[in-house]
């Protein structure tokens, strides 16, 4: 049988059409590689990812310099995979709009200076603000599609320096708003010299990599500037805002995180940088821990990480001891200081703790190296079934391994205490007997009673035993800390404490598989912020340990009894439950916006309100205290794993209580109240919660993608 030439065709065309859609499945796939969970594009129909092609980036090809001053660069515009994109907006979607920057670094400088600037007279205060431009009026030529050449409109002024290292930033933005992409925004450096020299001198101190341990995605003025490498082109001495306070970076860095911390604030003055005032920022870690953001080459890729030790100066240093008068020598041992040029004969790089050395004076207390240190483990449970009372082996040792007794661990503020709390399954309902005051979990001080050998290894038997009809996993925690006087007998001499790491183990009450509790966060994310998160006067500093107290039917009713504020004695208590607790405390001061507050009343009475907590996170287009990148803190997608059918959170304070879990999760940060209306009319009395039906893993409101950035 014949077969007519046209089937052929069909099955070449059919062929074809294969090839080409296989073609665009793959690209399609490495296009969304690009974007993480977090991104709105990771959610786009492969088809629309590519055809949009989301994201910007810039690349300098190169930049030149004539004789006469006239500035060109070539660079690159592309998306998020590398792919080119039309400036013009018409071959790809999205108009984008670059702008560009130069500076150059003077002999003898360590910063850069801008070509150009312009200033203003502030008529209220009288201060001449000055702050550096960028170039404006250039002409642009394509090379090709997502190829250009930038002719910067200004020339450089005759007689400039050939020989010195010029810095050229280049950012901009791209619409997307209609594919519900909002505005993508981009930047990018480039160092070299006009002559065609190695570029052998610069200034890369701290990368972008250290901001966005805390910033997620560093963005300011509108988003388009995201690099710190692009934004120290401007942030140099020249840059004065309209209340007379210096813009330039090392500075205004140093003041914005010292915020209350500063000499000046806690003096009751202010520290205001345009129209922001920043005198409430309170740093997540502490200040003193200068490599926190002066991070090493090796993590972060900065040649100069060590500028901060070796390199100290008046802007610097007075930037956030800003009670010092360098002129007079006020708070600076009398000693006036007209340059920078004696700062590193009395301020060596290293020394010894709490000297002048850089490094000495900014000793953190806690962590001081003479701490002898405890090393706490539990090495077995025996008798942990249910109606009887558990015996724990544990060991305690300091850093040379050498045993700690229970008698060291008596009087002023040390301490030794076990915690245990059951099922696994979720906390919090479980009473270890009436006269136990702590809800859910038992907190017993072995110090009297533990039989310790000259080893370190001591055996405890709780006095509360484990519930008569306890089933599943429980767990016991171990916590410590001991008082130390560093610098005794020295002008020095100063009181502090030091904690051991807390150890939890799980054992099984009724022969079942031991099903230790869920994770949900990481410690090692809380430390992104934290630095060391330790809490609780260095008694604890493990998730594990935490949520043995922090539970659904823990407040601060034990505390409040004792507040000192009067207005927080009229109020009912306050639930703790550490997701409640978390999600409220990180909300921060956008709680105000729906006049709402989280005080916890804490030992002695004290008022901790966390109504003005700044959470440092950004979003991609700019916004502050953005708390929508779940994955900050929770781990391995836990965000979209609905705690559904868990313990109901006792909230007095709350709309409802007792609260189901994952309506108490979700809006102590959906705080609107339609939000909790919703949770409740999907919650029935008898089935719980049905939040999953929409937004569980793969669901149409999936956590992660409703959560996700522009």
């Amino acid at each position: 049988m014949r077969i007519p030439s046209s089937v052929f065709a069909v099955g070449r065309y059919a062929l074809v059409l294969c090839v080409i859609a296989g073609s665009v499945a793959l690209v399609s796939a490495d296009k969304k590689a690009s974007f993480s969970p977090h991104d709105k594009a990771y959610y786009l129909d492969p088809a629309v990812i590519e055809y949009v092609q989301p994201g910007l980036t810039f690349t300098v090809v190169s930049a030149k310099i004539g004789s006469d001053g006239t500035v060109t660069v070539d660079y690159k515009v592309a998306d998020a995979s590398g792919a080119a994109l039309d400036l013009a907006g018409v071959v790809t979607p999205g108009a984008i709009t670059p702008h560009f920057l130069l500076a150059y670094m003077a002999k003898g400088n360590t910063w850069f200076t801008s070509y150009w600037q312009s200033s203003s007279t502030n008529a209220t205060t009288g201060f001449v603000t000055t702050r550096a431009s960028g170039d404006t009026g250039g002409t642009s030529q394509t090379v090709a599609v997502g190829e250009y050449i930038y002719t910067f409109g200004n020339k450089l002024p005759a007689g400039f320096d050939a020989t010195v290292t010029n810095r050229l930033g280049i950012y901009g933005s791209r619409n997307l708003t209609t594919w519900d992409l909002g505005t993508a925004n981009g930047d990018t450096w480039y160092d070299f010299v006009p002559n065609g020299a190695k570029v052998t001198v610069t200034r890369d101190i701290i990368r972008t990599a250290s901001c966005n341990q805390c910033h997620d995605s560093l963005s300011f003025h509108g988003g388009s500037r995201r690099s710190l490498q692009l934004c120290i082109i401007c942030h140099q001495p020249q840059t004065i805002d309209s209340n007379g306070n210096s813009a330039d970076m090392k500075v205004m860095v140093h003041k914005i995180h010292m915020g209350s911390q500063l000499p000046s604030v806690i003096a009751g003055g202010k520290y205001v940088l345009g129209s922001t005032d920043w005198s409430t920022v309170v740093l997540p870690s502490n200040p003193e821990r200068c490599t926190f953001c002066h991070q090493s080459t090796a993590t972060t890729g900065a040649t100069q990480p060590d500028n901060w030790k070796t390199n100290p100066s008046r802007a610097a240093c007075g930037s956030c001891h800003d009670d010092v008068n360098f002129a007079t020598g006020q708070n600076h041992v009398n000693l006036p200081q007209a340059s920078d040029a004696q700062c590193a004969q009395c301020h060596q790089p290293t020394g010894q703790e709490f000297d002048a050395s850089i490094t000495g004076a900014h000793t953190i207390a806690v962590e001081s190296a003479t701490a002898p240190g405890i090393n706490l483990a539990i090495t077995k449970v025996t008798n942990g079934v249910a109606g009887k009372a558990p015996t724990v082996t544990f060991t305690i040792k300091d850093n040379s391994g050498a045993a700690i007794s229970m008698a060291a661990m008596t009087g002023g503020s040390n301490r030794l205490a076990l915690v245990m709390a059951g099922p696994t399954s979720d906390y919090g309902y479980t009473s270890f007997g009436s006269d136990v005051t702590t809800p859910g979990y038992v907190s017993e001080n072995p110090v009297p009673t533990a039989s310790c050998g000259s080893d370190g290894t001591c055996t405890y038997t709780f006095t509360h035993a484990i519930p008569a009809k306890a089933t599943g996993t429980y767990a016991i925690g171990i916590e410590g800390r001991r008082g130390l006087t560093l610098d005794a007998g020295t002008v020095l001499q100063q009181s502090t404490e030091y904690g051991a790491i807390n150890k939890v183990t799980y054992f099984s009450v009724d022969g079942s598989p031991v099903v230790p509790r869920r994770t949900v966060v990481a410690l090692a994310n809380c430390n992104n912020c934290h630095a060391r998160l330790s809490l609780h006067g260095e008694n604890r500093n493990q998730i594990e340990m935490c949520v043995l107290c922090h539970n659904p039917t823990e407040n601060d009713l034990s505390t409040r009894t004792a507040a000192t504020v009067a207005s927080d004695k009229t109020l009912p208590p306050q639930s703790v439950n550490f997701a409640l607790m978390i999600h409220k405390i990180h909300t921060g001061v956008n709680l105000a916006t729906f006049n709402q507050t989280y005080i916890i009343v804490g030992y002695g009475g004290s008022h901790n309100d966390f109504t003005t907590v700044r959470y440092p996170a950004m979003s991609p287009s700019g916004a502050v205290h953005d708390t929508t990148n779940c994955a900050m803190c929770h781990v391995n997608g836990s965000e979209a794993v609905l705690p559904i059918g868990k313990n109901a959170v006792i909230d007095q304070q709350g709309l409802l209580s007792p609260s189901p879990a994952t309506t108490s999760a979700c809006t102590a940060c959906h705080l609107n109240p339609s939000a909790f209306g919703h949770a409740v009319s999907n919650t029935d009395p008898k089935f719980g919660e049905s939040c999953a039906v929409c937004h569980g893993t793969g669901a149409s409101y999936d956590v992660s993608k409703v959560h996700a950035g522009l």
